[in-house]
């Protein structure tokens, strides 16, 4: 047998670059290059092995390990799971700090290949620089942190286990299943070891993503309840993205004259002018299809996992409703007692279209979709439009930018209560201008975000709104946006404190604690005010902070002239979010206390309890 000897190190990176991905009929290759951040865990290892691909494998400085973790998820995200970047790091806090990340990818079901360093699997040196000792188990590094929020861990204490390991990383990395993070813990000894590692394992592979079909005996008593239904609703979430089926879902909605909810991730699946797509659904959703989600006898949920804000805690839906789930994933597809139809989302919605013919949704139910989007869209207007407020609200500058912004931009946004604003107010022109993180709603995500948007698609203007709280969290990528020509628009947000917090506080019959600056432990003179046009100009992007909408819509034109990043501050109402409708969220209310308004909140918490199925 043919072999060639080369460090884990090398081998690893020599095998990345010989993975591709069948895209339309084109060979991709799946790794589109490295995130690295150097320490002594893997500057040796990873680090030369990295040097001599450089040509052909670039490798990415970042400033901060979850900031570039981020970034990485945000570009898979872009790129529908079908290309990612690595991410390696030094041992202990480097390795560390892409846990939350990690964990993000998990929820949000995004591939992204993290290759933290690790102590020496000899052990010879130990306790080296920044390891963790575990008194009763030498085993354990602080890398065991990444097994909860791995779809697929490893710790390779050997060169030869990446024969057997790096293709079931692939596999899942590239299942629609079980697609998530994937974490390669790699002993800093074990990265500079050498072994022969067998010639073939270098060759050229090719990919493809699985689209398993119908099964007949579940699409048949789909369409039965489907055809016993006069007023559906469909509830597209992410999965429509990544199985490319906006084409196809846009087909059966027509055809059947059925209306689209949009969960976050499934934002964009229709475009906002036609006439069946109803917006958002659930607590951050539009009136207009809360509504008809009361209303309808029958849900079809397309790709999505019914997570908590979809569904308004188990409260939304008819109780008379049946629920129907297509999702690639068992996992899912059982959710809310639903009845299932396990297939890719693809092929599902084309033979469900095939199959139900000339079938279509009542003549009301469809006069009755028409008037409720006339009346969110009035909504729309009003809560958008310009006015003379002292301070805008959310709401406002979403108007703003959408006013100054072209169908193909990218709006990213992630925590606080943009998320929710985007949700029931941004209009999606085209199915890729949308990118919320709100599976897992990670505040610090959204500049980071911002960056793996415009890496995976730079002939785009990315947006990144984002609140004065996420950006004191983490704003170090914008310097690495910055560094690597990859220019973002950054909209700062600054009510304040925590706004959305705050107005949730106050909803459970709380007193403003601790949120907002003015309500925090300071010194007498207050919180400082920040000057964030300031800071960003420090890390070396174009800055200006205005005073009004009408002078953010005059800087946004700037903006988009400007070669590199740019930031626009703005002051913002903390108080002000766009009502639709009696929607509610399961936030539990102490049953004891000495606050007398508590006890009337406690007693409409329980009311609503009783809404949902047990």
């Amino acid at each position: 047998m043919k072999t060639i000897r080369l460090t884990t190190a090398q081998a690893l990176i020599q095998y990345l670059q010989q993975q591709y991905l069948l895209v339309d009929g084109k060979e991709e290759p799946i790794f589109a290059g490295a995130f690295a951040i150097f320490g002594h865990g893997n500057v040796a290892g990873l680090g030369e092995a990295l040097y001599q691909h450089k040509e052909t494998f670039p490798t990415y400085r970042a400033h901060n390990e979850q900031g570039m973790a981020h970034a990485a998820i945000a570009f898979a995200k872009q790129k529908k799971r079908r290309q990612m970047i690595v991410c390696t790091t030094s041992i202990g806090p480097g390795a560390t700090n892409m846990v939350t990340a990690a964990a993000l990818a998990h929820v949000n079901r995004l591939p992204v290949l993290l290759l933290p360093g690790d102590t020496f699997a000899s052990r010879t040196p130990d306790p080296v620089l920044q390891q963790l000792e575990c008194f009763s188990d030498p085993t354990i590094s602080v890398n065991d942190c990444f097994k909860p929020v791995s779809r697929y861990f490893d710790r390779i204490s050997r060169p030869e286990q990446l024969i057997n390991s790096l293709p079931v990383a692939l596999r899942t990395l590239l299942d629609p299943v079980d697609c998530g993070p994937v974490t390669l813990s790699l002993p800093q000894d074990v990265q500079a070891q050498a072994f022969d590692f067998p010639a073939k394992m270098f060759e050229k592979r090719i990919h493809r993503i699985r689209r398993p079909g119908v099964d007949e005996e579940e699409i048949s008593h789909v369409l039965k309840v489907i055809r016993s239904a006069s007023r559906p609703l469909i509830i597209a979430g992410g999965g429509v993205h990544y199985s490319l089926a906006t084409d196809e879902l846009n087909k059966f909605s027509s055809q059947h004259q059925i209306p689209v909810a949009e969960t976050q991730a499934g934002k964009g699946a229709l475009n906002w002018k036609n006439i069946l797509s109803v917006g958002g659904i659930g607590v951050t959703g539009s009136k207009a299809a809360n509504e008809l989600a009361r209303e309808a006898d029958v849900i079809i949920a397309i790709g999505t996992r019914l997570q908590d804000f979809t569904t308004e805690s188990r409260t939304l839906f008819n109780k008379e409703s049946q629920l129907v789930q297509i999702n690639i994933g068992q996992f899912d597809v059982n959710k809310h007692d639903a009845i299932p139809l396990l297939a890719d989302c693809k092929k599902a919605l084309q033979e469900l279209t095939h199959s139900l013919s000339n079938w279509k949704s009542s003549d009301q139910w469809t006069d009755k979709i028409e008037n409720l989007k006339n009346e969110w869209h009035t909504i729309y207007e009003t809560v958008t439009a310009d006015s003379d407020d002292i301070l805008p609200s959310d709401a406002q500058v979403l108007g703003a930018i959408k006013r100054q912004s072209d169908s193909t931009d990218v709006i990213v946004c992630a925590a606080g209560g943009l998320p929710g604003e985007l949700h029931k107010l941004w209009r999606c022109d085209d199915s890729d201008s949308y990118h919320v993180e709100y599976g897992f709603s990670c505040m610090g995500y959204e500049i980071a975000g911002g960056l793996g948007v415009k890496m995976a698609s730079p002939e785009r203007e990315v947006f990144v709104v984002v609140g004065d709280g996420s950006y004191m969290m983490m704003n170090s990528e914008l310097a690495t946006s910055v560094m690597m020509g990859h220019k973002i628009i950054v909209i700062t947000l600054d009510n304040r404190g925590f706004g959305c917090i705050n107005r949730l506080q106050q909803s459970t019959g709380n007193q403003p604690y601790n949120n907002l600056l003015d309500d925090c432990h300071t010194i007498s003179e207050g919180a400082p005010k920040i000057d964030f046009a300031a800071h960003a100009r420090a890390m070396g992007a174009q800055a200006e902070s205005v005073q009004s909408i009408t002078e953010l819509e005059q800087a946004i034109v700037r903006a988009k002239q400007a070669n590199t990043s740019y930031l626009i501050s703005i002051d913002t109402d903390p108080n002000i979010t766009t009502d639709n409708g009696d929607s509610w969220w399961d936030v539990a209310i102490p049953q004891i206390s000495e606050n007398t308004e508590i006890e009337s909140v406690l007693e409409n918490y329980q009311l609503k309890k009783t809404m949902q199925p047990y």
